[in-house]
């Protein structure tokens, strides 16, 4: 069955043809294809499993698009667009939430008021679930460090912790996103600066990271062409101890994975933070491509078989 598998990213739209085990990158949604997948960030408590997507379902993901506004959003937009291209076959979307459903409530649960409703999610499941697919060990850490950054722990094939939480802001440093940030910071800055919620939300999603510490775009590229620097060292500071969190969530390191733009092309990145890992001892280090298109397609398979 070939599926085509659009992920629309915070950043890019990739759009690949998924047969058997191989897949081809394309740049049109008018391909001869039997399924859609539709990689989508955020289903939040009412979505984890792949479902056929059809105008209510459509509806319900509309409304969670203020839970992951970089990446629902355009995810909701290219969904729209292929139905309206493809509307002949079935469509299903697959959430990049899903992998981390076996986090336990320890690592899930905040410390504030229950009625708030909110819990750790986690993201970049897609990748995470291939990366542990390709490297089987009992105790790994995956570092997914791109346009948006994540570390996560697997034991034995399943998602025990990760650093993204109740969005796709939390976390390590990422390019325009600004990771965990003291919640009396926030509150400060919108007392003192006059920051009303929207603004903030943009700052942190759209000029912070990399983007607030080194100027310019954020991209590692540049940062990197341009010394490094203090963006740097604050990046890979984060990362190397969100490892060693994660590790600590393992009970040990086996092996860890860098995956991700950054993590598979920039290898002063991936020495830089396994320098600051040496105190863990001999563990073994790989870098995956992520092939995110691959893990969808197969959920997309499953759900119409």
């Amino acid at each position: 069955m070939a599926v085509l598998v659009v992920n629309a990213g915070s950043e890019t739209l990739k759009l690949h043809i998924v047969e058997g085990g191989r897949s081809r990158a394309v740049d049109s949604l008018s391909q001869d294809v039997e399924l859609v997948a539709h990689r989508v960030v955020h289903g939040g408590d009412r979505f984890r499993d792949p479902v056929v997507l059809d105008d209510d379902v459509c509806a319900e993901l509309r409304a969670l698009i203020a839970l992951a506004p970089l990446h629902n959003a355009p995810a909701l937009a290219a969904i729209d667009e292929a139905r309206r291209e493809l509307p002949d076959v079935p469509h299903v979307a697959v959430f990049d939430t899903a992998f981390h459903a076996t986090i336990p409530e320890e690592a899930a649960t905040y410390a504030v008021p229950r009625a708030w409703g909110v819990r750790r999610y986690g993201f970049h499941g897609l990748s995470v679930q291939w990366s542990a697919e390709q490297v089987r060990v009992s105790r790994l850490v995956v570092c997914h460090l791109g346009g948006g950054s994540s570390v996560t722990a697997v034991r034995d094939g399943r998602s025990v912790d990760t650093t993204m939480g109740f969005t796709p802001l939390d976390g390590v440093p990422m390019t325009t996103r600004s990771g965990a940030v003291d919640p009396g910071a926030l509150i400060y800055a919108m007392r003192t600066r006059g920051l009303d919620v929207d603004a903030l939300e943009h700052a942190l999603n759209e000029e912070s990271g990399l983007k607030a510490l080194a100027g310019g775009s954020g991209d590692m590229r540049d940062v990197l062409a341009a010394g490094g620097g203090l963006a740097l060292a604050v990046y890979v500071y984060r990362v190397a101890a969100a490892v060693a969190t994660m590790a600590t969530s393992l009970g040990g390191l086996d092996a860890l994975v860098f995956t991700g733009g950054i993590g598979e092309r920039a290898a002063v990145v991936r020495e830089r933070i396994c320098e600051r890992l040496a105190f863990l001892g001999d563990v073994a280090v790989h870098v995956v491509e992520a092939r995110e298109e691959l893990v969808a397609a197969r959920w997309a398979r499953k759900v119409v078989a």
